[in-house]
């Protein structure tokens, strides 16, 4: 049986959120499936090692949009799919799909707009393969890194984010590295890249700079096996964050400008941190990166070391 699913979402965290789902499919149907991603979201390097995904078939930017129909469903005949899992309300897919000569259809509702992303991937996955499925993602890779010095704690901090309203400040992660190794003794870890670096440099320029160890030139393939290892991640709502808690990774995330029920609550390996006044609200245009209490992420982080 030859199986395709699509999540043609172009966040790393996105694809992250999704693995449970389609690790589901392959087991169900009991054989590896084809993933069709964006570039973007790192698929291939994500999930080099996992067996459940034979094939991360790239959509490129010539195949995307009405344009695209023919060249994306051109690519699709070749591999003569079986079935197609459609991860998104688009009706673009849904006529790729046919036009692919795909007999089995599985897709969201039609036309749905805004949804929690977790919960409607939950729901049509159990819906089709009749089965209870766990929200909680499995990355797995094959190689780890086993070589940290265990007189230290290693803490991850992913300082990246999307956008400035979804960063806590780097000042605030450097007063944070600083207070935690006043009381326990760790080594921290940048988890940004390239466009990080100013944020970067300001870490490694501080009284705590020279316990860090910087991301910046890894390929996200090469950092998995650190993350692997961490004791903790403290991240704002971003990949680095969903990508540790794949790796069973205790984890802290700051949500400022997200939606902290569709983000922040598919895993019990997550725990979270709001701004001062909401409680299970936060969301886009909640612009609370000022108002994350610096205390709170304090003493999480401690108790989560201990």
């Amino acid at each position: 049986m030859n199986i395709l699913c699509i999540n043609a979402r172009k966040g790393v965290g996105d694809q992250v959120l999704f693995l449970s789902f389609i690790q589901a499919i392959s087991k169900r149907f009991q054989t590896p499936v084809s993933l069709l991603a964006k570039d973007d979201s790192k698929a291939k390097e994500l999930f080099a090692d996992d067996n459940h995904i034979d094939e991360i078939i790239t959509l490129k930017k010539e195949m995307d949009g009405i344009s695209g129909i023919f060249k994306l469903t051109n690519e699709l005949k070749k591999r003569n799919f079986d079935k197609i899992f459609i991860f998104n309300s688009s009706l673009r897919y849904n006529l790729i799909a046919r036009l692919a000569d795909i007999k089995s259809i599985y897709q969201y509702p039609l036309f749905k707009s805004k949804d929690n992303i977790v919960l409607s991937a939950k729901i049509f996955t159990e819906e089709v393969i009749n089965k209870v499925v766990s929200t909680e993602p499995n990355l797995i890779i094959k190689k780890t890194d086993n070589n940290l010095d265990k007189n230290f704690k290693h803490v991850c901090l992913g300082i990246s984010a999307s956008g400035p309203t979804k960063r806590w400040d780097i000042t605030n992660y450097i007063k944070l590295a600083e207070e935690i190794n006043k009381k326990i003794k760790c080594k921290f870890y940048l988890a940004g890249g390239k466009n990080d670096i100013n944020l970067i440099n300001e870490f490694k320029n501080s009284d705590v700079g020279k316990n860090c160890i910087s991301f910046e030139k890894l390929s996200i393939r090469d950092a998995l096996p650190i993350i692997k290892n961490m004791n903790l991640m403290i991240s704002n709502d971003t990949s680095w964050g969903h990508i540790a808690v794949a790796l069973k990774v205790k984890t802290l995330s700051l949500f400022m400008d997200s939606p902290v029920m569709a983000y922040g609550r598919y895993s019990s390996r997550m725990v979270t941190v709001e701004p001062v006044g909401e409680k299970d609200t936060t969301t886009h245009d909640t612009l609370g990166k000022d108002k994350i209490s610096f205390d709170e992420v304090y003493s999480k982080s401690i108790q989560m070391l201990k």
